[in-house]
């Protein structure tokens, strides 16, 4: 674990998770928001877009470009992004703000189309793959898994709804940074205070 030695904050030092020290995004990102339960279709809608765009990439590349992306992508409302046409798939395609791949471009509306039919909705059909009851915290980074029983189960079920580009590493990434799962390691601040 790192203590904060090279982000400047006005907060005294804490040890985080070896990654959340590693630049002033990750301290914010790590502190408030990954681990923490989020809930809303919306809210987890934007939350899947964004970790498919991660795929193959850094998450500080999509962290930096949020703004970004949720200006592109109407603050991820699924009804807005599933009435995408062809025009913002080419507007999209040339927002130099966000990720231009025109896969998971593409991706995001047609799971967008894809949430507005489940009816249960996006929020309750993420959070039943929601491990139950207590589980290891992890000692280190290197303990963490990038995968779970719950995410391929999860990845499977998105895929039978007709999602794209969600597979179990990018669905336990989900879980993670969503609160469904807490691996904040054991001697992270964020673990002491209950994730």
């Amino acid at each position: 674990m790192l203590i904060d030695q090279s982000v400047q904050t006005d907060l005294p030092p804490v040890t985080r998770c070896a990654w959340g020290d590693s630049s002033p995004e990750y301290v914010v990102y790590h502190d408030e928001e990954w681990g923490t339960p989020l809930r809303g279709d919306d809210a987890l809608f934007e939350r899947l877009c964004l970790e498919a765009f991660q795929s193959g990439l850094s998450w500080i590349t999509i962290l930096r470009k949020r703004p970004a992306f949720r200006s592109a992508f109407a603050g991820f409302a699924i009804d807005a992004v599933a009435g995408f046409t062809d025009e913002d798939e080419a507007r999209l395609m040339a927002d130099a703000g966000i990720v231009r791949n025109r896969a998971k471009i593409s991706a995001a509306i047609r799971n967008a189309r894809a949430a507005q039919g489940l009816p249960e909705g996006l929020s309750e059909l993420l959070w039943s793959f929601a491990p139950d009851g207590p589980r290891g915290r992890p000692a280190t980074l290197a303990d963490v898994p990038a995968t779970s029983p719950e995410s391929v189960a999860m990845a499977k079920e998105l895929k039978r709804r007709g999602f794209v580009f969600v597979g179990p590493t990018t669905a336990y990434a989900l879980m993670q940074a969503t609160g469904m799962v807490d691996d904040h390691v054991a001697d992270c601040f964020r673990a002491s205070a209950g994730g």
